[in-house]
């Protein structure tokens, strides 16, 4: 059984505070690009026909209906996420979409992940990895329940390569961004969103922790002048990943 910190419980009531307007934020912010996101993220997996899918930090299942979309109808997705009120939403989604019959959705965090080892075939987390309170144990458990030669897909904010671009951005990201949430949502979740990104790990950093967790050939693909980084992993043929929250 995880016990969630304080930080973790904060994180929680935050996510679940704007659950209900999560999507039109999400459209409004990004001007729609967080979509060609998730699709080129998506489109780093390789699923085989009967496989099995895990999206952590599933939010509203934007993901796990991204990957439902672009899969055979016999791949099976899990979407798992800490926060049920944003399950709430995702599952009125997930209803209406042609896809239900094939996405389950969980409430857990992903330090615990309630699944046996080498399970998966793939795992992905959009926009989640950054509020994970212990990330190398939910990396390390991401890394356990995939199957051999399973790929972990891991969609993140990242800080702009160019100044000149960032020092633009930087502005949207600190003051505007805020505000338009503040209008239409909780300003303070959104001023939680730049200062999380700041203090989330460099590039380097982040795929040497990845590395350390147990993934191979980590590489990392940049997005939108580096607004956002796909990390992609592979579980290694030999894997001495456990989970003490699963074994013993």
């Amino acid at each position: 059984m995880f016990n969630l910190s304080e930080k973790g419980h904060g994180i929680r009531a935050m996510f679940d505070d704007i659950a209900p307007r999560y999507d039109l934020l999400n459209r409004v912010l990004s001007f729609g690009i967080d979509r060609r996101w998730r699709r080129f993220a998506v489109g780093q997996l390789d699923i085989p026909p009967g496989g099995r899918v895990l999206d952590m930090a599933t939010g509203t299942g934007d993901v796990a209906l991204e990957i439902a979309s672009r899969t055979p109808d016999s791949v099976q997705i899990i979407g798992e996420d800490l926060t049920q009120g944003m399950l709430i939403h995702g599952q009125k989604k997930i209803a209406a979409s042609p896809y239900a019959r094939r996405i389950q959705l969980v409430n857990a965090p992903c330090e615990a992940i309630p699944h046996p080892d080498a399970v998966f075939d793939g795992v992905t987390i959009a926009f989640g990895i950054r509020n994970v309170v212990e990330r190398e144990a939910g990396l390390r458990e991401m890394c356990r329940v995939l199957k051999p030669r399973g790929r972990a897909v891991v969609l993140e904010f990242s800080q702009p390569r160019s100044r000149v671009f960032g020092a633009v951005y930087e502005v949207y990201f600190n003051r505007v961004l805020p505000f338009i949430a503040g209008l239409l949502s909780t300003r303070s979740a959104y001023r939680y969103l730049p200062d999380s990104v700041a203090a989330f790990p460099s590039r380097e950093e982040f795929k040497a922790m990845m590395e350390e967790a147990g993934f191979t050939s980590v590489r990392c693909h940049d997005l939108t002048f580096g607004i956002a980084s796909v990390y992609v992993g592979t579980c290694p043929v030999a894997s001495h990943i456990t989970s003490p929250a699963q074994h013993g």
